[in-house]
């Protein structure tokens, strides 16, 4: 129910960004998320904007490098991501819920209701 699309391969450095247009209904007080899930690691939390409040949240390790939006008349939910590490290299999921989050559930995977299918980046060094 999400679509998540525009990964790819970049070297250290770059910048990508993803983008994810939910075929499901987004209300107002949605908080749309993004994960990522490193071979052999557990799925973890990268960015999350609660509608509501206009608000974007960022995990320490991409604050300052990655930036989360949403363009509202398309529907999509973006993430920018610049100054590429090798260990940003995951499988990166969309996420979303209608319910506004409170800050302490925006990193908890289980708070989301519908995901994508996940898409590839990987940063060469």
């Amino acid at each position: 129910q999400l679509q998540a699309c525009v990964g790819g391969l970049v070297q250290t450095g770059g910048s990508l960004r993803l983008s994810c247009e939910p075929s499901t209904r987004t209300d107002r007080t949605s908080t749309m998320g993004w994960f990522r899930q490193a071979p052999g690691k557990e799925r973890v939390f990268v960015a999350a904007m609660r509608l509501y409040y206009k608000s974007a949240h960022y995990a320490d390790s991409v604050k300052g490098r990655f930036t989360i939006s949403r363009d509202n008349a398309k529907n999509t939910l973006y993430l920018q991501m610049n100054s590429l590490k090798p260990e940003d290299t995951a499988v990166y999921y969309c996420a979303l819920t209608r319910s506004t989050l409170i800050l302490s559930n925006l990193y908890n995977s289980g708070a989301y209701d519908y995901w994508g299918q996940g898409t590839q980046v990987t940063v060469s060094s």
